[in-house]
């Protein structure tokens, strides 16, 4: 699937008059580091969104529980559909009703590298590497920093919903100190919590 068509189902499933989130476009890969970005989403079910630049897109994946500094920590993620790369600084309340309704912040942005090889030490694509089943990176964040891996555990063909792990490599910036409390959690961007950011968003009385 192409990058461009894969914001096709993005789009599809948003009402842009009625969302606040970008309604986006796909743009070159340039030649600066690729970015990523980790949003807390409360939805119908608290999340984190955990997505990684490649091919113009955001590459997305809902991680309930969250990236942890723990390689003992195996998290769960389901893929979604890409995103716009303009996605990586959306932060506000989605309207109750609109696809993925609930507030965003984001939690963590910053850059990766690319730490995927094959048996000869030759680098594979992200994009390749995801669709092969295994991608390892070297995050430079805010937050979280150092190798993590994402890594299937069961494709579409097994029945049910794809299912990958996301977890942290044993180097030296891994630690005990796994996840923060999501509700508790602040903006990289603006320092406000979910609460915050769902407060500013209610219309004031008078």
């Amino acid at each position: 699937m192409t990058a461009k068509r894969s914001l096709a189902h993005y789009h599809r499933r948003r009402d842009f008059p009625k969302t606040a989130e970008p309604e986006g476009s796909l743009e070159e890969p340039s030649d600066e580091q690729p970015s990523y970005v980790v949003q807390i989403h409360d939805a119908r079910s608290m999340h984190f969104d955990f997505r990684l630049e490649a091919d113009g897109v955001l590459k997305s994946f809902a991680v309930p529980k969250g990236p942890s500094n723990d390689p003992h920590d195996k998290r769960f993620a389901t893929p979604t559909e890409d995103h716009p790369l303009a996605y990586r600084d959306f932060e506000g309340t989605i309207a109750e009703g609109q696809y993925g309704g609930g507030t965003v912040i984001v939690w963590d942005q910053g850059t990766y590298r690319n730490a995927t090889t094959d048996h000869d030490g030759h680098e594979i694509p992200l994009s390749e590497a995801l669709e092969q089943g295994h991608a390892s990176f070297q995050l430079d964040g805010r937050k979280l920093h150092g190798g993590y891996s994402l890594t299937r555990i069961r494709d579409t063909g097994e029945g049910g919903k794809e299912a990958w792990l996301l977890v942290k490599h044993a180097d030296e910036r891994a630690s005990s100190t796994g996840t923060p409390d999501p509700r508790r959690a602040r903006s990289v961007r603006t320092g406000r919590t979910l609460n915050q950011v769902a407060a500013d968003a209610t219309p004031r009385a008078g």
